[in-house]
């Protein structure tokens, strides 16, 4: 138990990418994906909820063809409304990143096209972002530098 609790505690220090890794090895374990929700945030819960599901969805913690908890079993775990998982359920379906099979469930959609799209939408907030940082007099240079090498993600 000491071990565990000495694991935990390191994790808070990780990147996100070791998070992962631990949702992962859950999954493997047969448990539920974690959802991160914060009720204080000021972002509605159904909107962290979608967050979430594209988080795990898009890293690969839910394949492709998995089923994902059922809105009752959700909403158990959370202690949050139904119909709250329900509209997230609902959105996630109709941005593509989940797929409804009546009286089966909700499954997750196939993750390279959600992956490419997604890419594609970040690139182009990337970029917009750069023209407005030079507008203001950022450099080239400057705006390299601020992208993460290999080493540094690690």
């Amino acid at each position: 138990m000491e071990i565990l609790k000495n694991f935990l505690w390191a994790l808070t220090f990780f990147t996100p990418c070791a998070i992962s890794v631990l949702e992962q090895i859950i999954q493997l374990k047969g448990g539920l994906p974690t959802f991160h929700l914060d009720y204080r945030d000021p972002l509605p819960i159904y909107e962290q909820l979608k967050q979430e599901c594209k988080r795990l969805i898009l890293s690969g913690v839910i394949a492709p063809g998995e089923k994902l908890p059922s809105v009752r079993e959700l909403a158990g775990t959370l202690s949050i409304n139904p119909n709250t998982i329900q509209r997230a359920y609902r959105e996630l379906e109709a941005d593509g990143y989940l797929i409804s099979v009546p009286g089966k469930g909700s499954f997750a959609a196939e993750s390279s096209p959600l992956q490419a799209q997604k890419k594609q939408e970040l690139l182009s907030q990337i970029r917009s972002l750069a023209c407005e940082a030079m507008a203001l007099g950022a450099t080239r240079e400057e705006l390299l530098a601020q992208i993460p090498t290999k080493e540094e993600e690690a």
